[in-house]
């Protein structure tokens, strides 16, 4: 079956190709815009799959901004992963600033990650960066929470390599912490909160940064805790649990002494029982051997009553030490 209308599909679809590959309008706008570039140019970015449209677009930009941009360096760029139409953006803003910014070193930026055209409006405009809460502690042991607010500009030749907001809050905190605890009195620095502007501004914390700051003012200081009293009273629990400690390994030495001497002593005791129970022994012995008599015992009787009678005299309750071999006299018939 024939269609009459196939050659006409044909020929429109052969006409939609050709202009996609042959973009004339767009060459057309680019030659009454003052743009060189030619048709041939544009096919080939179809075939490396390069958006002609937004090319030319950013070369007329450039060219009515007196920019000089080729379209290849523009190809290059896209190839590369670039953000065109924002470093065409950045570069113009540079321009009209007077911030000395070239071509090759937007795109190094771009690539980097970095948003070049934001970065050209932070040299123009400063940018403000509020610092968290920064606790620091002077002399005296008060703490002071500090709140800063960092105005920056944005370095062009640093940033690309160089540090970003992070670094310069990390370094102003720390130089807060510095001023703070040279303080002597936490009242010398609510009486003077400049004092820490003056010292951090002083040591070029944008040294090797992307940001140059241009001031930092003191927005809040709150006193927090008594840090050195605290601490005293930390010192002093563990003082006082160090030297419980030692008390108690004295009293332990003192208990094992104590018993060492208790049984050192009924040791001695032991040895005076036995020591006693060989008198009567000792007495039956020299009575067999005829060298103790019987009035002699008697005598030795008499004494130890009166010695008995003279330590219950001086002792009342107490125990007599003498020897009373009495109690074995059935031993020495």
């Amino acid at each position: 079956m024939n269609i009459p209308f196939a050659p006409f599909i044909i020929a429109a679809v052969a006409l939609l190709v050709f202009l996609y590959f042959f973009p004339i309008s767009l060459w057309i706008t680019a030659m009454f815009s003052g743009v060189r570039v030619s048709l041939i140019q544009l096919v080939l970015m179809r075939v490396r799959k390069v958006s002609p449209t937004l090319i030319v677009n950013s070369l007329i930009t450039a060219t009515k901004a007196g920019l000089h941009i080729t379209s290849n360096e523009l190809e290059t760029h896209f190839l590369a992963g670039g953000n065109v139409p924002n470093v065409i953006k950045a570069l113009i803003s540079a321009d009209k600033a007077n911030i000395p910014l070239d071509f090759k070193q937007a795109t190094a930026i771009d690539l980097a990650g970095r948003n070049v055209f934001e970065a050209v409006t932070t040299s123009v405009n400063p940018k403000v960066i509020n610092t968290p809460n920064v606790a620091a502690v002077s002399q005296d042991g008060i703490q002071l929470i500090v709140i800063a607010r960092v105005t920056v500009r944005a370095n062009i030749t640093q940033l690309v390599g160089g540090a970003g907001e992070e670094t310069i809050l990390a370094r102003v905190g720390e130089g807060i912490v510095t001023s703070i605890g040279s303080s002597v009195s936490h009242k010398e620095v609510l009486e003077n909160p400049d004092k820490i502007s003056k010292l951090v501004l002083s040591k070029g914390l944008d040294a090797g940064t992307a940001f140059e700051i241009l001031s930092i003012d003191i927005a809040d200081i709150d006193i927090g805790e008594n840090i050195g009293a605290k601490l005293q009273i930390d010192q002093a629990t563990a003082d006082l649990k160090v030297a419980e400690a030692k008390a108690e390994e004295r009293r332990a030495m003192a208990v094992a002494v104590e018993q060492e001497n208790r049984a050192k002593t009924q040791e001695a005791k032991a040895r005076v029982v036995d020591a006693e129970a060989e008198i009567p022994k000792a007495i039956a012995e020299a009575f067999r051997s005829g060298n103790l008599g019987v009035m002699d015992y008697y005598k030795m009787r008499n004494v130890q009553a009166d010695t008995d009678m003279r330590d219950s005299i001086a002792n009342p309750g107490g125990q007599s030490g003498s020897i009373k071999p009495g109690r074995d006299e059935n031993r020495l018939s």
